[in-house]
């Protein structure tokens, strides 16, 4: 079995957010396992997610997630079903989908289904967790309130950073676009008159959620990668594509490879953005070859990831990586360039294995739930930055006011 790298130094811990005292814990403490809470809806996990997770891991030994359920939405009790969907605005991937989705991220112990919206002592207590990770967003009731108060009194609370450049909010604005360039709905009155804010310029964004383009690193890729090299008696398995917007139908397919063996290596190999566009056309890929390669590298599944390969699965690659196995599920495999078929190497060499993972979910599947219920998610995203622009600006007066005290107070 691929053990996933766990990153525990202390520059990960610094890079987190927590303070050094945080991280320093006595002898006795250090005897047990310290562990760590985090929860959330994970709707349309992204590598911003995976990234949060990461850091709250690095804090402590044992990272427990917990999971809301479609009515967390059971933060509205006094709601039906379909008013919930109005406030909050519908999931895209329904629970149990979403708690596959978090069980698939390698720095993930344990997860809780069905956690409660607000994070309280006693569900810290009840699970054996010493604090709770949130990121340095804030996350708010219906009724305004911080869902995180009682933890943050009792010192129970630690912060991560977020990751620059990405949101379930950004995303949906990536998708919801696309579907004004590339679908017949885009003549439609009632869609023009509410037409989203991502594709107009709006005046104001939230904070935590007006994001800018993401810039990837080598130390971020250094992060998320696990270091492990192939072992003697491992069987190498290659698969290759887009991995866009990276979703519960990709982690089936590749737990579906990863069995395929007794001791599997699994290399994802990941198209350019080009490459992806000329076989799948339209705006795709929707994320940009950068944040496919994080999506995928946190998949416990992967054990390595080439970014950049070639369409054609050649002799170069299969020599070079030594490869046992090259696996493709039941999607349609496209022709090269030159109408070859791209994997006529591996097939002519007997290595080559459709799989079939019993899930056949695609990324454009995804973008037609978007559409779908396009009018809701432009809803929603405008008022959940307006919600946050107005409590970050009490939070700023707030905070002007203490500082006007303590310079009256000195003048004094």
């Amino acid at each position: 079995m691929i053990k996933n790298g766990h990153h525990t130094s202390s520059e990960q811990g610094i890079e987190s957010g927590a303070k050094q005292g945080d991280l320093a814990c006595s002898p006795e403490k250090r005897k047990r396992s310290v562990r760590v809470w985090c929860d959330g809806c994970y709707d349309m996990v992204h590598y911003g997610h995976s990234n949060q997770l990461r850091q709250a891991k690095a804090m402590g030994d044992y990272l427990i997630v917990g999971v809301h359920t479609d009515v967390i939405y059971s933060h509205f009790p006094s709601l039906p079903p379909e008013e919930i969907s109005k406030h909050k605005g519908p999931p895209v991937f329904t629970q149990a989908e979403r708690y596959k989705m978090v069980r698939a991220i390698k720095w993930v112990d344990e997860i809780v289904e069905g956690a409660p919206y607000v994070t309280t002592l006693d569900t810290l207590d009840k699970y054996n967790s010493d604090f709770c990770v949130h990121g340095d967003d804030i996350t708010l009731t219906v009724d305004g309130k911080d869902t995180y108060a009682e933890v943050k009194r009792e010192g129970r609370y630690r912060e991560c950073r977020r990751t620059q450049g990405v949101s379930t909010t950004d995303l949906v604005g990536r998708m919801l676009l696309m579907t004004k360039t590339h679908h017949s709905n885009i003549d439609n009155s009632d869609y023009q008159q509410h037409t989203d804010n991502f594709g107009k310029g709006p005046k104001g964004h939230s904070p935590w959620t007006g994001v800018s383009q993401f810039l990837q690193t080598s130390q971020k890729i250094i992060q998320f990668a696990s270091g492990q090299e192939a072992q003697p008696g491992d069987t190498i398995i290659y698969v290759a594509g887009a991995f866009d917007l990276f979703h519960i139908g990709h982690v089936d397919f590749l737990e579906t490879v990863y069995k395929q063996a007794e001791r599997p290596y699994v290399i994802v190999g990941l198209h350019f953005d080009q490459e992806v566009n000329r076989y799948k056309g339209k705006n795709y890929p929707i994320m940009n070859i950068h944040e496919r390669t994080l999506s995928v590298l946190a998949c416990r599944y992967v054990s390595e990831v080439v970014i950049g390969a070639p369409y054609a699965v050649g002799k170069d690659l299969l020599d070079h990586f030594k490869v046992d196995l090259v696996c493709h599920g039941k999607t349609e495999v496209f022709p090269d360039r030159d109408t070859a078929d791209p994997y006529a190497e591996p097939k002519k060499r007997g290595i080559f294995r459709t799989v079939d993972s019993g899930n056949g979910l695609t990324t454009d599947d995804i973008v037609q739930r978007i559409i779908k219920n396009r009018l809701l998610f432009e809803a929603r995203n405008q008022k959940k930055e307006a919600k946050e622009i107005a409590v970050f600006e009490a939070m700023k007066s707030q905070a002007e006011g203490e500082q006007a005290g303590d310079t009256a107070q000195a003048a004094q």
